[in-house]
């Protein structure tokens, strides 16, 4: 297929794929959000999702920052989902009352399913019932 002479290809996706790592200092912050911004921009993404699974020792300024990130990309008329997200980011992100702010990805959050036991909870099983 042919686009004509000086035509170009328009990249429009759904979705879009972002590593961010560590080291994240909080004067970073504002080059991410240009380059959240940008992304967005170029790619039409109307979901970004921010993998963000190498950050070993997440700390409020990663909190700070993912917040920022959820607030650039909603002005550009997307979103941010949180990819590979530890539990120890799950509960600082909880703590700073943003827990439902930035979203896990939905295919790759993981959920306590009806057959699984949260971690921590233990089973007491009585000894006098029969349906055991």
């Amino acid at each position: 297929m042919s686009l004509g002479p000086g035509a170009s290809p328009i990249w429009v996706t759904t979705e879009v794929i972002w590593l961010l790592g560590p080291p994240l200092r909080r004067g970073d912050i504002p080059q991410l959000c240009d380059q959240l911004g940008m992304l967005i921009t170029y790619t039409g993404a109307l979901v970004v999702i921010c993998d963000v699974g190498d950050f070993a020792e997440p700390d409020m300024v990663v909190v700070d920052a993912l917040a920022r990130l959820q607030f650039t990309a909603r002005r550009n008329g997307a979103q941010i989902h949180l990819a590979r997200a530890s539990p120890r980011l799950r509960g600082l992100l909880a703590l700073a009352g943003l827990g439902g702010t930035v979203p896990l990805a939905g295919d790759l959050r993981r959920e306590t399913e009806e057959r699984e036991d949260s971690v921590g909870v233990e089973e007491v099983v009585d000894p006098g019932d029969l349906s055991v």
